[in-house]
């Protein structure tokens, strides 16, 4: 499980880099977003990569690693506004915004050591094709969530699921470095 840790951090370093710099060049202009929006962009770059998986021809010249970047940076986004809710204009600068980006990965990393201690690393014999239908079920219920106003009855709620979402697609990008 060393392993995982240390491959986990590297792919979470690659997209914090992103999120830096994409902060850099646009501000927080993402704080505007409503749940539902950061789910869609979700959903379209977990369709993207399915596409991509299923289709011979592409016709962007752009893979499925930077897409499940995307599904994590959005994911992180999606945490940090049920924490602090959405804004009309963006509030936050780099130092903060990083912070929070921080904050939420830490908490999902260890989430990800629990789960993947009780489950022995199954992930690691899955195939990507597998990881990317979970997202694409985890975010159905998220738009089911949505749709019920947050309300559920017996299931995790919204973070949870954004969480999974996280560690699916951080499971993927190690599973497709291994395969390079």
């Amino acid at each position: 499980m060393a392993d995982t840790s240390k491959q986990y951090s590297a792919v979470i370093e690659t997209c914090r880099a992103l999120f830096v710099n994409k902060m850099k060049d646009y501000g927080s202009a993402w704080r505007i977003l409503r749940l539902p929006s950061l789910t869609d962009q979700i959903f379209i770059k977990a369709q993207r990569i399915r596409g991509l998986q299923q289709n011979a021809e592409r016709k962007v010249d752009e893979g499925e690693s930077a897409e499940f970047i995307g599904i994590i940076n959005y994911s992180i986004m999606a945490l940090i506004q049920l924490e602090l809710g959405v804004v009309e204009q963006p509030d936050l600068g780099i130092e903060e915004a990083t912070r929070l980006f921080d904050e939420k990965v830490a908490v999902t990393k260890q989430l990800m050591l629990d789960k993947n201690h009780d489950y022995g690393e199954a992930w690691r014999d899955m195939r990507v094709s597998s990881l990317t239908d979970l997202i694409l079920q985890k975010l159905l219920r998220v738009k089911q969530i949505e749709d019920n106003q947050g309300k559920t009855l017996v299931s995790e709620g919204i973070d949870a699921n954004y969480q999974d979402m996280i560690n699916y697609s951080v499971f993927a990008l190690i599973l497709l470095e291994q395969e390079a």
